[in-house]
């Protein structure tokens, strides 16, 4: 096993799903400024999973014997608009899945670092076909009816 590979994984996903769960947390917080509290909810539910995930990576970070760090993101952006941050947030979704997926091949080695990545592959997998499916349904019904029973 090659705790270096390992650990340098781990940093990556604490650094960067701890930025995308803050982005999630504001998002909400938007949403529920505007009247779109499901949203709110949603969003808040799903920081506060991502968040769950960041913990469980850095223990195990520190269980390896890495050092720790608190890395620099690029600013992301906000949206008012539930459809166009959805679409935002379904690419990042499915770039995210790619890089996983190089990641976990790259730490197949370290089966317990494996293990925990595949939970969160599988929590992330859900994300994106629910994000499909709610594209699809705005592609059907329209934005404002969508908005009206997703949203509100």
């Amino acid at each position: 096993m090659d705790a270096k590979k390992s650990i340098e994984a781990l940093q990556f996903f604490v650094t960067n799903l701890n930025a995308q769960s803050f982005q999630h947390k504001l998002q909400a917080k938007i949403f529920g400024s505007i009247g779109y509290k499901k949203l709110e909810a949603k969003y808040l539910e799903h920081a506060e999973e991502e968040q769950g995930f960041v913990n469980q990576f850095i223990d195990r970070l520190l269980d390896l014997g890495g050092e720790l760090k608190q890395e620099a993101v690029d600013a992301q952006k906000l949206y008012t608009d539930p459809v166009e941050f959805l679409k935002a947030d379904y690419k990042v979704s499915v770039d995210g899945i790619e890089l996983l997926r190089k990641c976990m091949d790259g730490i197949k080695d370290d089966l317990t670092t494996f293990d925990m990545m595949k939970v969160y592959l599988k929590d992330e997998e859900e994300d994106l076909y629910w994000s499909e499916e709610q594209l699809g349904l705005i592609e059907i019904i329209g934005a404002k009816p969508w908005i009206m029973k997703a949203a509100i």
